[in-house]
């Protein structure tokens, strides 16, 4: 008969879970799912600089205790969980103009299941009123890093060119399995060191 003062906690399972998943990790920004290759990044880490912390993140709606301070703390046990019907926003608003290659998303369907997004749109502008779409893109049971590239390149690299704007904006239009509502775990902004995109400018754009 099983013991069950000594059957492991749920939330102590999913924290194992989470640390293989981080181990495997190795501070990639490329995810692969069993031998598919989802996203492919170019960029160096080096290369690289996050810019998240220099915006101001607001929401169109979320769950009491899982609002927007859970999308940046690092830590990918806590979520994001809007609390309204779709789409669902995330809205990244500068104070001057930003060039970013790349927005990464860390999604876990298998602990969020039909809260996972499915279908995101990423858009872009100075103000609400003149947003542009970018990218949308579909995903299949994401697990890790999902890196969106906002050149509109399948393959980031020094010739992809950043995307200048002060509101960037990112839609979840569709969950799996047809769900209400999202989480999301943490969300990265990256624009290009600046050698790189100096590197950009007087190379790249030819």
């Amino acid at each position: 008969m099983n013991d069950l003062n000594n059957m492991p906690d749920a939330d102590d399972v999913e924290e194992e879970e989470m640390a293989d998943i981080v181990d495997d990790e190795e501070n990639s920004f490329s995810q692969r799912r069993g031998e598919r290759k989802i996203i492919k990044s170019e960029f160096k880490h080096e290369e690289l600089r996050e810019i998240g912390s220099s915006a101001i993140w607001s929401l169109s709606s979320w769950k009491h205790g899982n609002g927007v301070d859970k999308l940046r703390d690092d830590n990918f046990l806590t979520y994001w969980q809007s609390d309204g019907t779709l789409p669902h926003l995330v809205n990244i608003q500068f104070p001057q103009k930003v060039n970013v290659v790349q927005i990464s998303l860390w999604l876990n369907y298998k602990s969020d299941e039909s809260y996972t997004p499915n279908k995101i749109t990423i858009r872009a502008g100075t103000h609400n009123g003149d947003l542009q779409d970018l990218r949308t893109v579909e995903l299949d049971e994401p697990l890790r890093w999902v890196d969106i590239q906002l050149s509109g390149d399948e393959i980031l690299s020094k010739t992809s060119r950043p995307v200048g704007a002060h509101l960037f904006q990112i839609a979840i239009k569709a969950n799996h399995q047809n769900g209400k509502d999202t989480h999301i775990r943490q969300i990265k902004v990256f624009a290009p060191k600046l050698y790189v995109f100096v590197y950009l400018f007087y190379f790249g754009y030819t």
